[in-house]
């Protein structure tokens, strides 16, 4: 018999099963997302007074805040990670 594979494994998922599973393989990645949303939220907010501000230089300075909140967050999870792989010497038992 053929077996499945790592891609028909995961292929009847819902969008709900596949934030639950990211969430725990990397939870950073969720935190970037949070993150994400609340900065285009509070851009959302802001875009109504932003006074003077041209929109697109508004909406460049939203996109760099973006960004910079997801890159924040996975690098976070990325120092996280190879703290306790390298430094703390913790042994994961899922790791091959």
């Amino acid at each position: 018999m053929v077996k499945s594979t790592f891609h028909e494994e995961y292929n009847d998922d819902t969008a709900g099963s596949k934030l639950a599973r990211k969430s725990k393989d990397s939870p950073f990645l969720v935190a970037g997302l949070i993150g994400l949303v609340t900065v285009c939220g509070i851009g959302a907010y802001k875009f109504k007074h932003r006074g003077e501000m041209s929109t697109s230089v508004f909406l460049m300075q939203l996109r760099v805040a973006a960004q910079g909140t997801v890159v924040g967050a996975l690098s976070l999870g990325l120092a996280y990670t190879m703290a306790n792989r390298f430094l703390f010497k913790t042994n994961d038992s899922d790791e091959k």
